[in-house]
């Protein structure tokens, strides 16, 4: 990227920083203890990895950590920057018992290729969301466990008041959808949102039942503008819209956002002593991709790791990183020379600067329901 566009993406986000302060300003004043995120490769920091025993490949992770974090991106996700923003550290994956991994502030249940629904044999991920929730109701039962036995660990896991205290964060959904449309018409993955999203309710009521009260849903994304759908969907241009993405795979998108908005309107009326926020992370990435050069992007849908090349730079035979022998000739999936030009950055998951841009959007409060209020604000401290 240039000087002069990096002196653009700079300034835009200073601007961005400071119109986030007038929105938000003294509702400020309130430091979540916790978070305890559920959800799929979209906030997955290793889960995947450690409970199935593999690691991504450089050069996952080489803007930022530097080496594979378990992340499925360049560097940090939009979980990261949110956590930086609540003044809390990067969330480790519940399953990665090794790094000396600290709990007290959090954990993170989300695992790569996780739906809502439960997993079957074919599944890329055995973590649905209700093994999740098991999950969390044992790391918490365990901890208030180990709490009892002694204050030698109360600075490694959290303590009730904590869990009480702590915020709920959900990413989840994308794969139900995206996932049903290798074997289902659009009519039965439409017909299917109500049952998925009851599973979803069934979750957080556990949850809830267990002490939880603070939930932050995003909804899921234009899944017809990632490579890996436009790819194997969109051969026929009639199918896409105008900005290269598959209609049917965002119609379901939105049809899911739609429900799962009614959803939780739904539970904050049911536990009227909780928070539950909905996030639109829809419409902040669809503005994103549909205005990509005005904040600095040059690829709105190629990935930049893969092969290929234009238009889309992905094959879903060799993932990021990997370089197989394919009927003969060797590919190899690598990364462009400048992530930051790009929203996508394998075929599935965006970039670390789409993901910074995306976190910042959500900190503005204006794609959330309820807007940030006194019930639900947040400490803004994102370091650009």
């Amino acid at each position: 990227m240039g000087d002069s566009k990096k002196n653009t993406v700079i300034n835009f986000y200073i601007v961005l920083l400071f119109s986030i302060w007038l929105a938000v300003g003294d509702s400020v004043d309130f430091n979540f203890p916790a978070v305890f995120n559920l959800g799929d490769s979209n906030s997955d920091t290793g889960e995947l990895a450690a409970g199935l025993g593999f690691q991504l490949a450089p050069p996952n992770g080489q803007n930022y950590f530097k080496t594979p974090s378990g992340r499925a991106c360049d560097g940090r996700l939009i979980l990261d920057f949110l956590m930086d923003a609540l003044d809390l550290p990067f969330l480790n994956a519940y399953l990665d018992s090794l790094g000396l991994p600290n709990f007290r502030k959090g954990c993170n249940f989300a695992a790569a290729g996780s739906t809502i629904l439960p997993a079957t044999a074919s599944s890329i991920s055995p973590f649905s969301f209700g093994i999740q929730v098991s999950q969390f109701l044992r790391f918490k039962a365990r901890a208030l466990e180990l709490l009892a036995k002694g204050r030698k660990f109360d600075k490694y896991v959290p303590s009730e008041d904590i869990f009480e205290k702590g915020l709920y964060m959900f990413d989840i959904g994308q794969n139900d959808l995206a996932g049903a449309f290798y074997s289902k018409t659009l009519d039965q993955i439409l017909a299917s949102i109500p049952t998925i999203l009851l599973e979803f309710e069934t979750g957080i009521k556990r949850l809830y039942d267990d002490g939880a009260r603070y939930f932050w849903i995003h909804n899921t994304g234009p899944l017809g503008c990632l490579p890996q759908n436009v790819a194997k969907f969109g051969t026929d241009p009639s199918k896409l819209d105008e900005f290269g993405c598959v209609s049917s795979h965002n119609q379901a998108a939105k049809t899911f956002n739609l429900q799962l908005h009614a959803l939780c309107s739904k539970l904050q009326g049911q536990y009227p002593d909780s928070n539950v926020t909905y996030v639109d992370i829809f419409t902040i990435k669809s503005n994103l991709i549909a205005n990509y050069s005005r904040y600095g992007f040059e690829q709105p849908i190629m990935a930049c790791c893969g092969s290929g090349g234009p238009p889309l730079n992905y094959d879903s035979r060799v993932s990021c990183g990997q370089t197989k022998i394919l009927n003969g000739t060797t590919i190899s999936a690598k990364a462009c020379n400048d992530s930051s030009e790009y929203i996508n950055w394998d075929g599935i998951h965006y970039t670390e600067t789409a993901n910074q841009y995306v976190a910042s959007q959500i900190l503005t409060g204006k794609y959330s329901d309820p807007p940030f209020s006194d019930k639900m604000p947040f400490l803004l401290k994102l370091k650009f």
